[in-house]
């Protein structure tokens, strides 16, 4: 399959450019980044790539700019979408590793090594696994930003969320549907600049109350 790579980005322009450079060099060139209100050049950087970028008017958080990123993935009559973080951490390697786990799957996550990542991350990424867990989304890195949909989990999974509790409605909204799931190991590099980014304990607070907030009101 070929897929599409779907890439949110917010204040990106320290990494953006490298991060399209490394995919390019993989073969991938069907990239699609969702510039989620930033102020900085990041959308200037991703079309002087030759991404085709699509801009929020303001930061609407991860979970509006991954729904922008596969409603436009749709239209294209995507065989198969990655999603790929836009601070350098995953590596572009893992994109082949990814589609190929989709023969025979649905939904496949990548599932990071934790040793490099900052504690504070890894209590993070602890407590909102076991939530995922709770919802009914038991995978071993729920949050991993590094995941691969084909055509029929394009087609059933409808995201509702606008910020990070996207990453545990996924996988929650995947098991739901009965899709069939797999994980793969993916390498990441956890640089100074991409540590900084992405979850913290008090966005891991925020993250559960926006579960509970989607569990009550229905996935």
């Amino acid at each position: 399959m070929k897929p599409w790579i779907v890439m949110p980005a917010y204040n990106e322009e320290r990494s953006i450019g490298a991060v399209l450079d490394a995919l390019h060099k993989e073969g991938w060139h069907d990239i699609i980044v969702v510039d989620d209100g930033s102020r900085d050049r990041t959308a200037e950087i991703a079309r002087e790539k030759g991404a085709i970028v699509i801009t929020h008017p303001r930061n609407m958080g991860l979970g509006a700019a991954l729904r922008t990123g596969l409603e436009v993935a749709r239209e294209r009559e995507a065989e198969c979408v990655v999603t790929f973080d836009a601070d350098g951490q995953h590596d572009p390697k893992g994109v082949r590793r990814m589609v190929d786990a989709l023969d025979g799957r649905d939904f496949v996550v990548g599932v990071r090594h934790f040793v490099d990542i900052p504690l504070h991350k890894r209590v993070g990424n602890f407590g909102l696994n076991f939530i995922t867990r709770v919802l009914g989304g038991e995978l071993t890195d729920s949050q991993s930003g590094m995941r691969a949909l084909n055509r029929q989990a394009l087609k059933s999974i409808r995201i509702q969320s606008n910020r990070y509790e996207v990453s545990s409605e996924l996988v929650v909204q995947a098991r739901q549907k009965g899709l069939r799931i797999a994980e793969v190991p993916v390498r990441c590099v956890f640089t100074k600049y991409s540590r900084a980014r992405g979850t913290t304990i008090a966005s891991g607070i925020r993250i559960f109350l926006g579960l509970l907030k989607l569990r009550f009101g229905g996935f």
